[in-house]
């Protein structure tokens, strides 16, 4: 149907009628051409309105005058089905719709249409089936159906109207969304969509409180028919009325709010969300934003944590039961739904009630009594008086609210917030030797304690604020907001903006258990409680004061009771009785003679099996003893290959390759954890859930066979908790590949060389971590029952399990030497430059004081977070070595110091350590201590520490730091074959 303006047609006719004759056929054409091109929607205008006898179909719309709004039909993005509803939008907003007529009775086809029927209602007509989806409904007298038109403005109203008297308006029928201009009365609400792609009416309904006394605007978000927001005096969202006035001056003088007045809400909606969230949206330059929306936590839901319950949003465990109360419904309470609320223990009326002062609370509707006194004395004998009064609130107008019913949503911390007085049983949070008094809303449980006159004296780490009725913990690293404390379970929650910053005292009963958003600490059970008199253990029935073990009195439980430490009290010892005693005579005679019937049938069946492994135990024995010797060893790593007697003689177990495949899914690149000179190292998983770190030999790395079955030889026969353990070997075509355990922390290097890794190794742990590199060298010179020189002791080749203990590896250039003797001398010299000394990297001398010189750099490294290798300070010190002599003739020994150990530092630990480094990195290597006497050392066995000589040499500027060289020149031939691992 083509609708020109009634005014242009008009226009058109009386042009023509000027016309002469002559140029009437010409008059005509250029009217057709015009016609046509409307009928296409290239020429005409927007339509803004509609008349009697006119429609709007399917493909059509109606725009207000300015173009801001636009009616037509629609159907929501992300709907499935072809669903077609009739509604408001932006025009330049087309997915965001304000308003929708048959929001619960959709087409299911482009047959509709919107216009006004021959009753005069406006109508959605499904033409195809004559169904009627919507119509209005308004009363007028004598409105003549031919005077009627309908409008859309630019406020977002679409307007039925007869002779510009207004019949009805969507403004008075909103669905989802609140406009600028409309009026919240009392009988007006907004319904939210089904979902974010179905306009039906949903599951939440937002209008003013029809029990609203005076003009505080509260408005009530409904779930079905229950209350599941309501808005406060001085919430923003409260005066709605407001915000959208027509009229700003009208707002203004109502509302003395700087943010409600002015224009900044003509271009703003109120919007009930699908979510149940009632959203304040304003529009800037085409975009909109979310200015406010309610509920916005937990706390904000209506009565969320239930009758007597407190709810605070700062708190990890957001609901708690008032000091004196009981979850109502503890297994729907303990379970997360607070709904029941809590109940007092002490129901009962008398003179042993008292007040819980609150303070900052919200909360409880209207008060069901207000009465002026002089003073708050007053106020809270006027409650005592009524047994029916629950709680009562005096301010300083002299005013006194008293309640008689449950208190519901109550609100703690809450910036507009009050003090109020509950009445408790004196019975239930009277302080005695057992509990503290309440601070505000929280309950302090024995043994916990906040004073000297309460709770144990070991627990006494807790501080109450009487202002606030805040609870702190206070620990060596500072104070902390206590935000929940679970008797049930013993434990409480602190926040903390750094968890890693956290730190306890060690000595007393509490334990760190989680670290998120807020710190979960556990308290052990107490010892019985100390005493000084006999009375003192009154709360505690069946125990007297007494001498206990520590040399404090103490209540200790009589005879035939113990200390139960998790439910403080004396628990009666039950001791069995004589039928249990004779039924487990039984049970244990019966158990025996079947345990010796299994053991006679296993010995049987040993035997029957013992000559048939006979011969394989004894070659697994010859063989065993036979590594167990310095010469079979030396002489199976000296083997060309592995011969099936020899892989027979190693005490490991041996992988197949397909299993190690499926433990590091096929060598994937996820599972890789590094490269090394041996090769890449992954990360695997054993079928028995055991992590391991596969290190596969790589076919272009500079280490052959022989470094592998040093490997696999040595580390099988060595076992030390700073030494890394091997699980076993593969060899099978050109594959090499041991499994050893996982390091979760990967290498020494990565924490100490780099900035913010560093951090993390305070001092503690960099001396720990220096003691058991030493405690492990021990093990290889001395304590094994091979004698070993590592010959490659470096940082990366030192890794770190998960409690930060340092385990040397990478045994691929080790040496066995035999007996008594502690160094030897070979043609092809192997290490990294740095850490090899100087008789070894220029004459081929390996030795135990080779590794002392390689630990000494390592300690030098680890104080300083220094690279040796790596050092450009001055140019008077080519090294690390030279610049920490430079330090010491000097007398600046701290100026070495890592700058992150500046808080945790030890002086004088840190100067015995610089001593030592220098100490092992002498020139000549009698000058250099054993490991045996450096652990004296860092022991503090040994007080008075020998002054070092001048280190050995300092690493040029121009030397690479790993290189490969041969020094015919040289006594022995050496070759320096260097690689970074």
């Amino acid at each position: 149907m083509v609708v020109t303006k009634r005014r242009n047609m008009e226009g058109t006719i009386a042009i023509i009628k000027g016309m002469s004759t002559n140029c009437m056929l010409t008059s005509m054409f250029i009217l057709y051409i015009q016609v046509l091109l409307c009928s296409f929607h290239v020429y005409c205008a927007d339509r803004i309105s509609l008349r009697y006898g006119e429609l709007i179909r399917d493909n059509e719309t109606l725009v207000s005058p300015g173009g801001e709004f636009e009616f037509g039909f629609f159907s929501p993005s992300g709907s499935s089905g072809y669903k077609r509803y009739v509604g408001i939008w932006y025009k330049w907003d087309k997915r965001t719709v304000v308003w929708v007529a048959n929001r619960d009775d959709p087409l299911v086809n482009s047959n509709g249409t919107f216009g006004i029927g021959t009753n005069g209602m406006l109508q959605v007509l499904d033409t195809s089936s004559r169904k009627v989806h919507w119509k209005c409904y308004y009363w007028c007298y004598s409105c003549p159906t031919a005077n009627l038109i309908v409008n859309l403005t630019d406020s977002g109203n679409l307007g039925l109207y007869s002779n510009d008297i207004i019949l009805w308006e969507s403004f008075d029928t909103p669905t989802d969304t609140f406009l600028r201009g409309m009026s919240m009365s009392s009988s007006m609400n907004l319904t939210s969509w089904r979902d974010r792609d179905d306009p039906g009416s949903g599951n939440y309904t937002i209008k003013r409180d029809p029990l609203d006394a005076g003009d505080l605007g509260t408005l009530i978000i409904y779930r079905g028919k229950t209350i599941y927001w309501k808005s406060w005096k001085d919430d923003r969202l409260s005066t709605i009325s407001d915000i959208f006035s027509l009229d700003a001056s009208v707002r203004c003088k109502k509302r003395n709010t700087y943010d409600r007045c002015g224009p900044d809400f003509d271009n703003a909606r109120l919007v009930m969300n699908f979510s149940g969230m009632i959203e304040l949206w304003k529009q800037k330059n085409r975009t909109w934003s979310l200015i406010e929306a309610e509920p916005r936590d937990d706390c904000s839901v209506y009565n969320f944590c239930g009758k007597f319950g407190s709810c605070n949003p700062n708190n990890k465990l957001a609901c708690k039961c008032l000091p004196g109360f009981m979850p109502d419904v503890p297994e729907k309470w303990h379970s997360g739904d607070f709904s029941n609320g809590c109940a007092k223990n002490d129901k009962s009326c008398g003179d042993g009630d008292l007040f819980l002062s609150l303070k900052m609370m919200i909360g409880g509707e209207n008060p069901q009594g207000i009465y002026e006194v002089n003073n708050e004395n007053e106020c809270k004998e006027t409650c005592l008086k009524n047994c029916e009064c629950k709680s009562y609130s005096y301010d300083e107008q002299r005013s006194c609210q008293i309640w008689t019913q449950d208190l519901l949503n109550l609100q703690e911390e809450h910036p507009y917030g009050h003090n109020l007085s509950v009445r408790v049983a004196i019975s239930d949070i009277e302080p005695t030797v057992r509990n503290c008094v309440p601070c505000g809303t929280n309950m302090i449980p024995y043994p916990l304690s906040t004073s000297s006159n309460c709770g144990d004296p070991m627990y006494y780490s807790f501080d109450c604020n009487t202002t606030t009725g805040q609870v702190s913990f206070k620990a060596p690293s500072g104070t902390y907001r206590v935000s929940g404390i679970d008797p049930n379970t013993q434990k409480f929650f602190i926040q903390v903006k750094d968890g890693r910053s956290l730190r306890l005292n060690q000595s007393l009963p509490f334990n760190l258990t989680k670290i998120t958003n807020d710190v979960e600490i556990a308290w052990d059970p107490p010892l019985e409680p100390i005493c000084n008199l006999t009375a003192d253990c009154e709360d505690w029935p069946h125990s007297s004061c007494k001498s206990a073990s520590d040399g404090k009195r103490r209540c200790l439980c009589t005879v035939s009771f113990q200390w139960d430490g998790t439910n403080l009290n004396c628990t009666r010892v039950s001791w069995p009785s004589e039928k249990r005693i004779i039924l487990l005579l039984i049970v244990g005679i019966t158990s025996v003679i079947v345990l010796c019937v299994i053991i006679v049938m296993y010995i049987w069946r040993r035997k029957m099996t013992k000559r048939k492994e006979h011969r394989l135990i004894d070659q697994r024995n010859r063989a065993h003893r036979m590594l167990c010797s310095e010469s079979h060893v030396q002489d199976l790593i000296d083997l060309g290959e592995f011969k099936e007697e020899d892989e027979n003689g190693i005490d490991l177990p041996f992988y197949d390759l397909e299993s190690i495949r499926v433990a590091t899914h096929n060598f994937s690149n996820e599972n890789k954890l590094g490269q090394g000179g041996y090769g890449p190292v992954y990360k695997g998983k054993l079928p028995s859930g055991q992590e391991i770190a596969v290190k596969r030999l790589s076919k272009v790395s500079g280490q052959g066979l022989k470094e592998f079955k040093n490997e696999v030889v040595l580390i099988a026969k060595l076992q030390h908790r700073n030494l890394v353990k091997l699980y076993g070997y593969c060899i099978e075509g050109n594959e090499k590949i041991l499994l050893y355990e996982y390091m979760p922390n990967k290498s020494l290097d990565s924490f100490i060389f780099d900035q913010k890794q560093s951090v993390i190794l305070d001092w503690e742990m960099r001396f720990n971590i220096i003691l058991g590199i030493a405690r492990g060298l021990l093990y290889l010179h001395q304590d094994s029952r091979l004698r070993i020189i590592h010959r490659d002791l470096k940082t990366s080749n030192i890794l770190l399990d998960h409690e930060m203990n340092p385990k040397i590896s990478d045994f691929g250039l080790a040496k066995i030497v035999g007996g008594k003797q502690t160094e030897a001398i070979t043609s092809r010299v192997a290490g990294t430059y740095g850490y090899m000394s100087p008789e070894y990297a220029l004459e081929g001398i390996f030795s135990i004081k080779s590794d002392v010189f390689s630990f000494g750099v390592v300690l030098l490294e680890i104080i300083s977070g220094k690279k040796n290798t790596g050092f450009y300070q001055s140019q008077q010190a080519m090294s690390l070595l030279g610049y920490t002599w430079g330090l010491w003739t000097n007398n600046k020994l701290l100026d070495l110091m890592d700058e992150t150990l500046r808080d945790t530092c030890i002086a004088d630990q840190f100067v015995k350590c610089l001593n030592i480094g220098l100490l092992c990195v002498q020139d000549d290597p009698s000058d250099r201590p054993t490991m045996s006497i450096v652990i004296k050392m860092l022991d503090g066995e040994t007080l008075n520490l020998p002054t070092p000589k001048q280190p050995a040499f300092f690493i040029r500027r121009d030397q690479s730091n790993s290189t490969s060289s041969n020094k015919p020149e040289s006594i022995n031939e050496v070759t320096i074959s260097l690689e970074g691992r």
